[in-house]
């Protein structure tokens, strides 16, 4: 089905050089995509996103087209369809319904191979502290793909939030997190020291990633990888660069470039950050992500992936090593 609201996209991405899939059996595991419909979206960022309309037949499409071998993926938290009435803090849990639809669409086989949605990560507020209790309860009885939950913290790390994180610990559950400032990884690192046995992702590099920034702004992101690196429990989701950010728009976006990048050269501008990052943690906690539908305003799912497989090339990963950040650490993280 094509989506008028997605054809500045669409029509963009046709412009596109067609490359050859790299490695076509390495088997991924998609650890981040989003699924939505943001036609009636007047709010910001949903707003200005191109790609309007990312259900369950656009995300195969996507799959299918790429030609990588692609053989689970994780619903990452966005907002999507939570309920329209009942008690505030149980509307969240309307997108892990939603999402575990799809994964029962996908478990039928209509859609091809990949599992969709094999796990999902959603939203509840933790500075509700304790009471947040009965929610976390609801995403587990909604599906049994649930393994945690996505969300701010406090810079003060209150008690009334740690109560609530706590609940995380309590069921087994992951934290996922993403700020595009990454000074904050400072304090995710101190809330990483304070529960030890929840594992806590780290989205997209980390955070805000411009191929053009000052060597003194690199320096200081290095800086803050090092400091999360540093605990054993947290991995790092390596993708995400391929994002606007606010207002800014990295310099491959559609708006500022008349055809799309390919993956040799969008390999060579964000080569340093990825090896950084990938050095610092190690492959066996870190795992490629698409971020999809948000990366594909800068790359399409097949390039995306011809990058990451060039990445992993040019730094010398050893077949072990790729097994690990192509699938395995996902794999592990989220009990798929």
């Amino acid at each position: 089905m094509s989506f008028q609201e997605n054809a500045s996209l669409d029509t963009w991405l046709t412009r596109e050089e067609s490359e050859p899939v790299l490695e076509p059996d390495l088997p991924i595991v998609d650890p981040h995509h989003h699924l939505w419909d943001l036609r009636a979206a007047t709010s910001e960022p949903f707003a200005s996103f191109r790609q309007k309309v990312y259900l369950c037949e656009e995300l195969v499409a996507d799959i299918r087209n790429g030609g990588h071998n692609v053989t689970h993926t994780v619903f990452a938290q966005c907002g999507a369809f939570y309920r329209a009435d009942g008690p505030s803090q149980m509307r969240c849990v309307g997108e892990t319904e939603f999402v575990h639809g799809v994964a029962a669409m996908s478990r039928s086989g209509t859609y091809g191979p990949a599992h969709l949605c094999a796990g999902i990560f959603g939203e509840a507020d933790l500075r509700a502290g304790k009471e947040v209790e009965p929610v976390i309860q609801a995403h587990i009885a909604a599906s049994p793909n649930f393994r945690g939950i996505r969300t701010p913290f406090p810079s003060d790390l209150n008690q009334e939030f740690l109560d609530g994180f706590a609940i995380l610990e309590k069921y087994g559950l992951c934290f996922d997190n993403y700020s595009p400032d990454f000074e904050r990884l400072d304090v995710l690192a101190k809330l990483a020291d304070k529960f030890p046995n929840v594992p806590i992702i780290v989205n997209h590099l980390g955070g805000k990633i411009d191929p053009d920034a000052s060597s003194e702004v690199q320096a200081r992101w290095r800086a803050c990888i090092d400091a999360i690196a540093g605990r054993d429990n947290v991995v790092m989701k390596v993708g995400g660069a391929q994002q606007r950010v606010g207002d800014w728009e990295p310099p491959f976006h559609m708006h500022l470039r008349d055809e799309p990048i390919g993956s040799e050269a969008l390999c060579d501008l964000l080569y340093p950050y990825y090896e950084y990052a990938i050095s610092a943690f190690g492959p066996e906690r870190c795992m490629f992500e698409s971020n999809f539908p948000v990366d594909k305003e800068c790359v399409s799912y097949r390039t995306l992936w011809n990058t990451f497989k060039r990445i992993a090339a040019r730094a010398g990963l050893s077949d072990t090593e790729k097994t690990h950040i192509f699938s395995g650490t996902a794999t592990r993280v989220y009990r798929l």
